[in-house]
């Protein structure tokens, strides 16, 4: 062969050769695909080994399951690099990864987008969670924009597995239905107050939504006493109380009436702080007891005034010198334990005082009698 021919081949060779590496270079990459597939195989192999090995309680297989699913690849971490793993370390991976959900189980997540048509949920699972509008809540009045935000975490119940886009469907007004009446009890026993806001009037009470549950305000819960119109409580924010918890029967009765009395005590109280013993205050006697008057001596506080202390003299009979209604100067005596002593007779006793020592003197400064003998005589009988 010719050097021209030799010359006019080594071309063709060069462009032979780079065709044949670009080829080596192709079935390398299909040999680390195949590779990657295996170990992909592998690791679906050990999860579902170490899912039966969790099953059957044998921590051993476990670990063996798991050390094959996390050995590091030589390219990515040297072995001198790898951290010392248990278990545990896996744990929650490995039971949220193997977990089976089925209709009717209840799941609790966070949400991560809400619109008017629903909230859409993070499960901490490979799908997420669709809870729609109109699976809420039972509250007509409940407003998903209103009461729904990103970050909050709600609790439903599966409905379907999937519905058709890969989502998790859920019901939470299932889930409150089932759940609620638990936590109702638990706010009974603990004696919870609660925030609702009244959404509907009856002529014997008012509806308030508590967990999701209708529950009913009587007339006579809803203020300190017996409320005859209750109009005014209509879309009003409320305070209340769980006061019957019935799941049988799907009843719930709240009431406001023990939070008001329990605020009217602790203002009396506050109220009654600022008396001062030996001060002499007006009232007006409020009820008439053998034993004595109660006597109103402020707005909504009353202290006694005990038969003993109504006058120096002897009182057989309290109505015979006291009548309902009647104003009545009293000194505050004592206060103790949110009670209050008062006594007439004290203040009797500080006016003749007062009497007496604004009496005039018989004599003046100067030594000189100011009454004269006609006075001195006038009484005298000859």
């Amino acid at each position: 062969m010719t050097e021209q021919e030799m010359r006019a081949k080594q071309p063709h060779r060069r462009e032979e050769s780079a065709v044949e590496a670009e080829f080596r270079a192709m079935e390398e990459k299909a040999a680390a695909a195949a590779k990657d597939i295996e170990e992909l195989a592998d690791a679906a192999d050990a999860a579902e080994e170490t899912a039966k090995a969790a099953a059957a309680g044998t921590t051993q297989a476990v670990k063996e399951a798991v050390n094959r699913r996390i050995v590091p690849r030589k390219e990515h971490i040297s072995v001198s690099e790898a951290p010392a793993e248990s278990m545990d370390d896996y744990r929650t991976e490995l039971e949220s990864s193997f977990r089976k959900i089925r209709e009717g189980d209840i799941l609790t997540g966070t949400v991560i987008s809400v619109n008017e048509a629903g909230a859409l949920m993070d499960l901490n699972y490979y799908a997420s969670g669709i809870i729609p509008a109109e699976e809420m809540s039972d509250d007509p009045h409940f407003s998903i924009l209103g009461e729904v935000k990103v970050g909050d975490v709600l609790t439903g119940v599966v409905s379907k597995r999937d519905d058709g886009r890969g989502h998790i469907l859920l019901s939470r007004r299932e889930a409150d239905r089932e759940l609620a009446w638990g936590r109702l009890r638990k706010l009974m026993k603990e004696k919870t107050n609660i925030t609702g806001k009244v959404t509907e009037l009856t002529k014997a009470g008012a509806i308030m939504y508590l967990e999701g549950v209708r529950g009913f305000i009587p007339n006579s819960k809803l203020g300190l006493t017996y409320v005859e119109d209750n109009t005014p409580y209509l879309n009003r924010q409320l305070d209340v109380r769980v006061a019957e918890v019935d799941e049988e029967n799907k009843r719930l009765i709240l009431s406001a009436k023990e939070i008001l009395q329990e605020q009217a005590i602790a203002e009396k109280n506050r109220r009654i702080e600022a008396l001062t013993v030996g001060n002499v205050v007006e009232g007006t006697v409020e009820s008439l007891k053998d034993y004595g008057a109660f006597v109103t001596i402020a707005e909504g506080i009353s202290g006694l005034l005990h038969i003993s202390q109504i006058s120096n003299t002897r009182v057989k009979n309290i109505r015979s010198v006291l009548k309902e209604g009647q104003p009545v100067k009293v000194l505050i005596t004592k206060i103790e334990g949110g009670k209050i002593s008062l006594s007439m007779k004290a203040v009797e006793d500080m006016i003749n005082t007062e009497k007496a020592e604004e009496e005039p003197s018989e004599y003046s400064d100067g030594g000189q009698a100011t009454t004269s003998l006609a006075d001195l005589l006038k009484g005298l009988k000859f």
